[in-house]
């Protein structure tokens, strides 16, 4: 594994900072109060090929990897758009382009992976469901065989892009978990159109990044054919976990990007900002804190870089993957943090953005996969008992 960025890889971060130096915080910030969709800036990303990296070149995509997703995340996110820097990518242009390719059968790929490259298809990832939470294994929406079509029924939560997606993977059990021997038999994911008139998306109210919705869904006796089914069926969790390691890498770039970004904003602050004669950066108890954090997130930085790595050769990388996330949110909370307390009182105000920031970040340890279930992935892997 080397250190030195590849030229495509080079390429990717001149590239995500030229987009982040033209939608930088002010734009993120008007775009959160306003809670509108930044169509603009999806099409910016299509016209770099963002959306395309994971596309084979055969289907009009960059046909490059995992390592430089994570570079253009990462950059986005610490050159000036927080969040959106991961969000607007991780879903459709990183979950749904690598079950499709890894995953989906010819027509499936030659009919959605054009699309997804040009930026002109937004696929929402439809597994949370209000009773069974962290454990996909107990997802209940069902999906019933009848003639040459699957019958669908049940309730998402938590569905980003839900309500202005083309298309949504929706996780699915086409045999209950009572009646399999193993947890992991029975789920099986079907590309669905958002149009059916038996779906219906509610926005929840939430905390912080207001410039996409996240949703309840209701998915009531809709159709599809059997061609609509991605993988096998029965073994749709597999298929599944091919897309969670890159979520899961995603936010590990989200984590370490957005404290950069704070960080950057804080020692810059911290190096005008004057009190008792002195700027405050030269206090270690404001510069000791900050640091120690941004130490903990180039660590984590190592880590996600070795499971992209892993990833990209095809290689197991859950364990990887875990540590990344884990460690990269630990890490980027606590800079996003002592950023804040930097600015004092202004790190409340909305002008200085990093409270916008703070407020973002902490969903990193809620999703894709809480810390707590991360670390209970790691705990197996070193040698403790299954806690679940």
């Amino acid at each position: 594994m080397s250190f030195e960025p590849t030229a495509e890889q080079a390429l990717v971060r001149s590239t995500a900072e030229s987009i982040a130096a033209e939608y930088g915080p002010a734009y993120w910030r008007e775009k959160e109060a306003e809670g509108a969709f930044a169509a603009d800036f999806w099409d910016e990303l299509a016209e770099a090929d963002f959306h395309g990296l994971l596309v084979p070149e055969e289907y009009g995509g960059a046909g490059m990897g995992l390592a430089e997703m994570g570079v253009a995340m990462e950059t986005l996110c610490a050159e000036g758009c927080g969040m959106a820097g991961t969000w607007y990518l991780v879903l459709t242009a990183g979950m749904a382009a690598l079950g499709i390719r890894e995953h989906g059968a010819d027509d499936q790929q030659g009919r959605y992976l054009p699309d997804i490259a040009a930026g002109d298809r937004n696929f929402s990832i439809a597994i949370t469901e209000p009773e069974a939470g962290t454990n996909t294994l107990n997802v209940a929406t069902r999906a019933e065989h009848d003639g040459n079509e699957y019958v669908l029924n049940g309730r998402k939560a938590w569905i980003t892009f839900s309500d202005i997606a083309d298309n949504m993977i929706l996780v699915t059990r086409t045999t209950p978990r009572d009646e399999v021997e193993r947890g992991t038999d029975g789920i099986s994911l079907f590309v669905v159109d958002m149009a059916d008139p038996g779906i219906e998306t509610s926005p929840i109210p939430k905390h912080a990044i207001n410039y996409s919705n996240s949703c309840e869904v209701v998915i009531e006796d809709v159709r599809v054919p059997e061609e609509n089914l991605l993988g096998q069926e029965g073994d749709g969790w597999w298929v599944l976990v091919d897309m969670l390691n890159p979520e899961r890498v995603g936010f590990a770039a989200a984590a370490t990007g957005i404290g950069e970004l704070a960080a950057r904003s804080a020692i810059e602050y911290a190096n005008d900002r004057e009190v008792f004669g002195a700027p405050i950066g030269t206090h270690q108890a404001v510069s000791f804190p900050l640091t120690e954090a941004y130490a903990r997130m180039e660590t984590a930085r190592l880590m996600r870089k070795k499971a992209e790595w892993l990833f990209d050769r095809g290689e197991d990388c859950a364990y990887e993957t875990n540590v990344a996330k884990a460690t990269a949110v630990d890490a980027g909370i606590e800079t996003v943090k002592h950023a804040m307390q930097a600015f004092g009182g202004w790190g409340y105000a909305t002008e200085y953005d990093v409270e916008r920031w703070w407020r973002e970040i902490n969903l990193t340890r809620l999703a894709p996969v809480t810390q707590q279930m991360a670390y209970n992935h790691i705990a197996r892997e070193i040698g403790f008992p299954r806690s679940y």
